[in-house]
């Protein structure tokens, strides 16, 4: 997430009431999670585990818990919890805004699009032309639509991510402050949800068609002309290159890469990245034909026990 303009280190140590190590007029442009930072961006730490990854990203500002050493050319946001101060920035930078009409003002929507009734569009929502949304779309704050878009009834673009912390008193929500993108000539199904990056875009790919009842997490990024059928569930921070077909069922780990022109037989769970080109099945996935000779293998164990008392 990119702040509408630059802001000095001092200004953002304020808004958080927490000491800083670094020049007073050290620039910050944005925040981000770890995965997506950019120079000028913020990024938070909270664990031993992660301190060195974040002090080496591209994030030239660390908000941490810790005093430490600060790497060259960048500084540091000293807090006693950096995930209560980045909900901190994320409600200053960009707040919920509550809506009193169906189709915010502030929306652009494109020549030959048509709405339905019934349908939600937030603030700053752009979609562009002749699209199709049916009835009962809700499209939250900040969503970006392309052309020739048709989302099917009841789908919900932007709900909030499925990201907490646990504390002793129950799970704290990270206030998720990204946006929707979907790309030119997508088709989206019925039912589905596609929630929104916590400071980055959740993207669906151009020419990309979605099935009924189809999940898709926090930040995944989705390439063009990809096939994902009904009731397939895809977590955050996934990566789905172009032309990859999921078929229904399909349910997927974080922070996972499926290759391009990858194609998932129905009801698999990829529980880790796999190469483009390739079919695959199962739980763990595998390959489709290595584990459809071990499934006939295992129907034959009766035969080969018999075979072998019978000796």
């Amino acid at each position: 997430m990119k702040f509408p303009k630059s802001h000095s280190l001092k200004e953002i140590a304020e808004i958080i009431n927490c000491p800083f190590v670094g020049a007073d007029d050290f620039p910050v442009l944005g925040m981000n999670e770890i995965h997506v930072v950019e120079p000028g961006d913020i990024v938070f730490v909270d664990h031993p585990k992660y301190y060195d990854k974040a002090l080496q990203s591209a994030a030239t500002i660390v908000l941490i818990n810790k005093e430490v050493d600060c790497p060259e050319g960048k500084a540091l946001l000293i807090s006693d919890d950096p995930f209560r101060d980045f909900n901190k920035l994320t409600n200053h930078f960009r707040p919920f805004q509550s809506a009193s009409v169906s189709i915010s003002e502030s929306a652009k929507i494109g020549e030959g699009t048509v709405i339905q009734p019934n349908c939600f569009v937030g603030h700053n929502v752009t979609i562009g032309k002749n699209c199709l949304i049916h009835s009962n779309v809700s499209i939250y704050d900040n969503t970006v639509i392309g052309d020739n878009v048709i989302i099917h009834a009841g789908t919900i673009l932007g709900a909030d991510a499925f990201y907490y912390k646990k504390r002793p008193e129950g799970f704290d929500q990270l206030i998720s402050g990204g946006r929707v993108v979907i790309e030119d000539n997508v088709g989206i199904g019925a039912l589905c949800t596609i929630d929104k990056g916590v400071t980055g875009d959740t993207t669906i790919g151009e020419g990309t068609k979605i099935d009924n009842q189809v999940h898709v997490g926090h930040d995944t990024v989705i390439g063009k002309k990809c096939l994902i059928a009904s009731q397939t569930g895809i977590a955050g921070c996934v990566i789905i290159e172009d032309e990859v077909t999921l078929w229904g069922q399909v349910g997927t780990t974080s922070g996972i890469t499926i290759g391009a022109k990858a194609v998932v037989l129905g009801q698999t769970g990829v529980t880790k990245s796999i190469e483009g080109g390739k079919s695959y099945f199962g739980t763990p996935v595998e390959e489709s034909r290595e584990k459809l000779k071990q499934l006939a293998n295992v129907k034959r164990i009766p035969e080969i026990l018999n075979n072998i008392n019978n000796k």
